[in-house]
């Protein structure tokens, strides 16, 4: 296997990576890959929350299929998870896409999602140790149809854009195939 960019000794990555993509296009998968590759301890921090029997099931298949690394299932406050994980270990949050929804359902105001959010983000970019962040991209899809549905869009878009800017590097993922992302201002000058 061949090294890829931003990818240092014993294939661990420096800094933070957000991926971004649509429902399974590789995002959660390539998080894994990524805290394998890591030579330190990995926390993995769960924003899923158990709220039915197919939930259950799907976080049961998610923790099988990832080896045996400490798990915070934490469905709003991941700045504490963020905070509680060693120093040294890589940090894999997985995902913003139900952290957002998390929130909403949880009456938080798109502000205090917004302030929550930068102050995260900037938390998990200052660590030493590198961190992993999944988020789907929403806004590429069908037109919502309710008010609430396009507010969580818009509100994810947003969310999504903090992380961008926080991050060294973001991926966005299609097919399990990813492609780098470039500040435009980088390309137009």
């Amino acid at each position: 296997m061949t090294s890829s960019p931003g990818v240092t000794g014993a294939g661990s990555v420096a800094g933070l990576t957000l991926l971004l993509g649509g429902a399974r296009s590789g995002k959660s998968d390539l998080a894994v890959q990524m805290g394998s590759r890591h030579s330190g301890g990995v926390t993995f921090v769960a924003t899923a929350p158990r709220l039915d029997d197919d939930m259950d099931d799907r976080i049961s298949r998610h923790r099988a299929e990832r080896p045996n690394w400490p798990t915070v299932e934490e469905p709003l406050d991941i700045h504490s998870a963020i905070d509680a994980a060693p120093d040294d270990n890589l940090v894999i949050i997985d995902c913003l896409t139900l952290w957002v929804s998390n929130a909403l359902f949880a009456g938080w105001s798109d502000d205090l999602v917004r302030e929550t959010s930068g102050r995260t983000a900037a938390a998990l970019a200052g660590r030493s140790a590198p961190s992993v962040v999944v988020s789907n991209e929403v806004g590429l899809g069908v037109h919502p149809e309710t008010e609430l549905g396009r507010r969580y869009r818009d509100l994810l878009g947003r969310v999504n854009r903090q992380w961008v800017q926080a991050s060294s590097r973001t991926l966005f993922l299609v097919a399990g195939q990813a492609v780098i992302l470039h500040d435009p201002w980088t390309l137009l000058t």
